[in-house]
């Protein structure tokens, strides 16, 4: 499987419309970055985060969020990131090559 990055697809994650975007774009999967996602994805009582990745679920589309250890967006992400390491469709990784590595799995 080939994955590509959201930005050289000049695709970007800031509505559950984005992510239907990204599905039907024509890519096998897709990695996504820090600054491909809008910040309002990582303040996670606004449901937003839970919202995209059912729509990844729902259609079995593969995604990695490229996640550095360092982040700043609190405990509660990092939390996410640890539920969804055996995640079937949705991962979170440290870098893009350890994301591209699963999606080429």
């Amino acid at each position: 499987m080939t994955s590509i990055l959201a930005k050289d697809a000049n695709l970007q994650l800031h509505s559950e419309q984005d992510a239907l975007d990204i599905m039907v774009s024509g890519l096998p999967a897709c990695i996504l970055q820090v600054d491909d996602l809008h910040p309002d994805f990582f303040d996670l009582s606004n449901g937003l985060a839970g919202a995209i990745f059912q729509k990844f679920v729902n259609y079995s589309f593969k995604v990695a969020i490229v996640l550095p250890r360092n982040h700043d967006f609190g405990p509660r992400v990092t939390e996410l990131a640890r539920d969804h390491r055996f995640h079937s469709c949705v991962r979170f990784f440290p870098t893009a090559t350890e994301a591209e590595l699963w999606l080429d799995k």
